[in-house]
């Protein structure tokens, strides 16, 4: 594909972004935004984006994405539920922290088990109804997100890196489908990971010295 032909795709994709499209790229922001300083409000928010782009995500054949989406739903449920769980001194049970080794592994292992799934449902899918389906990227996209979201309702610091690499994943994958805006929303989604995951590891080293 030319740079001509790349520019060509981005405007005509702009000028098609429907408003479901719009609600769900902006409301997915402010998300990230509230996730990255711990605000509760990170799961209201994000229901709103995940909701909608379960229907984006099957109207555009990403079908790992939309079953990402469907997970989001249910994790911000129990995100936020966990987020706002006290102790007896009324102190928040879940706190932002480094993962330990064990933890590491044990993500590593969420991550590859969800991947091969994915991939293999996807694959499936391709060859029996829906030629259009990237089954390797969007099952990499799919598998980081939902280890992502797994480690972020326990305020991991390492949930950031799961989402970067969902993001970079994504970023090419929806402009391919044609959703370009959503496409410079996982831009967007990317630089502020990278702050979240500065902001976080601030957090948790400060928690550390207490």
């Amino acid at each position: 594909m030319t740079y001509e032909e790349i520019v060509k795709q981005f405007v005509d994709g702009m000028r098609n972004t429907t408003l479901p499209e719009y609600i769900a790229v902006f409301a997915g922001i402010a998300s990230v935004w509230f996730s990255r300083i711990e605000n509760i409000w990170v799961y209201p928010v994000g229901l709103i984006s995940t909701v909608i782009y379960i229907f984006l995500s099957v109207e555009g054949s990403l079908y790992g994405e939309a079953s990402v989406n469907l997970y989001y739903t249910i994790m911000s449920i129990y995100g936020w539920i966990l987020w706002l769980k006290k102790d007896k001194q009324h102190h928040y049970v879940v706190t932002v922290q480094f993962s330990t080794r064990r933890e590491w592994m044990q993500q590593l292992l969420f991550f590859a088990f969800f991947y091969i799934a994915i991939f293999s449902a996807l694959t499936w899918l391709k060859h029996a109804f829906y030629s259009a389906t990237i089954p390797w990227a969007d099952a990499f996209a799919s598998a980081t997100a939902f280890t992502g979201m797994w480690l972020m309702a326990k305020k991991k610091v390492e949930s950031w890196y799961w989402w970067i690499a969902t993001n970079i994943a994504s970023i090419p994958l929806y402009f391919v489908k044609q959703y370009v805006f959503t496409s410079v929303f996982y831009f967007v989604l990317f630089i502020m990971a990278v702050f979240g995951l500065l902001e976080w590891k601030k957090r948790a080293r400060n928690l550390k010295l207490k």
